[in-house]
């Protein structure tokens, strides 16, 4: 156990205990302002980072530096930290829900399609019928999920909720993370700090509607039972019981394993790393995990692994491939680089904080051990996969309970044990007074000034790219207009799957993304936009349609990622318009919607 709270107090009573409400509730309102005045029609290549009115970053400063002080108060309920972590959690993750009127992200859109399928189809079904996507229908645990929560409901579909799913998604890491840093310390200030700094730090952005925010979740609870209820003190807590928490494991770790590919991996490399404390030394969870993990891996998800092996293999070991990024995912344009760089240095920086946190603290890297060991488990994996490019920011994902904590006890004054404390009371040296107080203020305003960088620079990190991940409601409008008139059989071409619903009916209507293309195939499409576009758009017949999609998200993701640029798309689409091969179908502020004309009959 370890012992931080050794600050006197600035003044006692009601009024002390009462104080901290007055910079939460400023924070809450100068959000609330920001809230109504912040114009997110034009987004530059800053995203979300600009369009803040000013008032939203006084808020932040406001909130963060009132937790701060709070919650290095021992005479303040613990109640106050716990109301700050959730003013943070309203002012970084719903703002988004509440400045944008359609949801963001182009993935959360197509696994909104997937529910929308689940729910039509009214069961799974195999690549013979829906061909790629298939592979949703092999690990179907959040989306039957959520079909049945769309059903319970009585809403049109998950689009109706799912904006407000990162501020969900993170609530539902709180209790099981205060219950991990709970296992290793009682004091409120380090465990506070450390889930501040967890949800500052998680930038990464699968906090979104999708599979991996529910794994990712149930994988933080997976490690607090395991650290909590097994091990040697489970020992002393008898066979039933343990019984009983091992159901519990089982139970989660299924959903882990129907929901999700990359996660019960990770799972498995933290529970083996934490069998090397002895403390941790009990194999049950391991062993459960790993069982469930093949026995699903060998049934239901079969048909996609024995098609993907091949590539798995020989990704093995190639740590360099497996970090590097493909053509059109370099991020291109002063607001594009600067975002990037604020998420990199973040990181950055609290990895560093840790390493500082575990050399400074010796209490803690040794009572802490096993949290040390989760932190560093999932470096392997940029061994095993690339994982689509990604590797590298799901690793920084599930390093963070660990490396959070260390770098909260690096922002907090020496930690003691208890005895070390009551000895120091009792010496009272009035000599190493003064150059306590002088530590303690310069901690003070270091730690302060780490924590407010780290709150600010949270916002570019996860909002910088905006502009691609956000779809005004005309862009909406005119996909759902493509959608609801292509027969059965037609082809839906665009530049990039960077749109909203671009995956609606995907069991009845194809798509094809040139830029998805070999690079010499994207060239000619430059060089000759509607006549290359009209013969790879040829081979549909009637009844179905060829469609032509150029929208304000796919020119935002080509342009910020480097892939087309202004001039190009523009070239591609006034081609595309001067042809007397296509028809203009709609066009609205968004983007422009053609059909590819057909020999023979009138068109529509």
């Amino acid at each position: 156990m370890t012992d931080l709270s050794d600050l006197p107090p600035a003044w006692s009573g009601r009024r002390a205990l009462a104080w901290p409400g007055v910079p939460l509730f400023v924070a809450l309102a100068l959000w609330a302002y920001a809230m109504r005045h912040t114009d997110v029609s034009r987004l530059d290549d800053y995203g979300l980072v600009t369009a803040l009115h000013p008032a939203f970053w006084a808020g932040l400063v406001v909130l963060t530096t009132g937790f701060w002080f709070t919650v290095r108060d021992p005479r303040r309920p613990g109640a106050w930290a716990a109301a700050y972590v959730l003013g943070l959690l309203v002012m970084e993750r719903a703002t988004q829900a509440v400045v944008y009127p359609t949801p963001l992200y182009a993935w959360a859109w197509k696994h909104e399609a997937v529910i929308d399928h689940l729910l039509t189809a009214g069961g799974l079904q195999t690549a013979d019928q829906v061909g790629d996507m298939a592979v949703y229908d092999q690990w179907p645990g959040f989306f039957a999920a959520q079909a049945a929560l769309v059903r319970l409901l009585g809403v049109d579909s998950a689009a109706m909720f799912m904006a407000w799913w990162p501020l969900v998604s993170s609530l539902m890491l709180l209790f099981p993370l205060l219950l991990i840093y709970r296992t290793f310390t009682e004091d409120r200030r380090l465990i506070w700090t450390a889930v501040w700094l967890f949800y500052v730090a998680n930038w990464v952005g699968q906090d979104y509607f999708s599979p991996q925010s529910v794994a990712y979740a149930l994988h933080v609870g997976v490690l607090a039972l395991v650290l909590r209820r097994f091990g040697r003190s489970a020992v002393r807590g008898g066979r039933p019981r343990q019984a009983v928490w091992t159901v519990v494991l089982v139970v989660m770790v299924v959903a882990i394993v129907i929901s999700h590919q990359l996660t019960p991996g990770m799972l498995v490399v933290c529970l083996l790393a934490l069998c090397l404390s002895r403390r941790y030394r009990d194999w049950v969870p391991v062993v459960t995990t790993v069982v469930i993990f093949l026995a699903w891996c060998l049934t239901a998800a079969l048909p996609f692994l024995s098609a993907a092996m091949p590539d798995m293999i020989r990704s093995v070991g190639d740590v360099g491939a497996n970090v590097e990024t493909g053509y059109g995912a370099t991020p291109t344009g002063t607001g594009a680089i600067a975002t990037s760089w604020a998420a990199r240095l973040l990181s950055a920086s609290v990895l560093l904080l840790a390493a500082v946190g575990v050399l400074r603290q010796r209490v803690l890297r040794h009572r802490a051990r096993p949290l040390l060991l989760i932190a560093a488990a999932p470096l392997p994996m940029f061994a095993a996969s690339s994982y689509g490019s990604e590797m590298i920011f799901r690793v920084l994902l599930f390093m963070l309970p660990g490396a959070a904590f260390f770098a909260a006890a690096a922002l907090l004054p020496k930690v003691r044990t208890l005895a070390a404390d009551a000895a120091a009371k009792e010496a009272g040296s009035r000599q190493g007074a003064p150059v306590q107080a002088r530590r303690r203020g310069l901690g003070t305003g270091v730690g302060l000034a780490a924590l407010l960088g780290g709150t600010l620079a949270f916002v570019p990190a996860y909002s910088g790219k905006d502009r691609i991940n956000y779809f005004p409601p005309q862009e909406v409008a005119l996909v759902r207009q493509l959608f609801d008139q292509a027969p059965d059989g037609s082809l839906v071409v665009a530049a990039n799957r960077n749109y909203p619903l671009a995956y609606a009916s995907y069991w009845s209507v194809d798509h094809y993304w040139f830029l998805d293309d070999a690079r010499s195939h994207v060239d000619r499409i430059v060089r000759n936009p509607a006549g290359t576009l009209a013969g790879d758009m040829a081979g549909v017949e009637r009844p179905a349609r060829a469609y032509f999609l150029l929208t304000q998200g796919q020119s935002a993701n080509s342009e910020m990622n480097g892939q087309l640029d202004k001039a190009q798309l523009s070239r591609i689409q006034k081609s595309v318009a001067a042809s007397p091969r296509f028809q203009l179908v709609a066009e609205n502020s968004a983007g422009w919607l053609y059909v590819l004309k057909q020999a023979g009959g009138a068109e529509r």
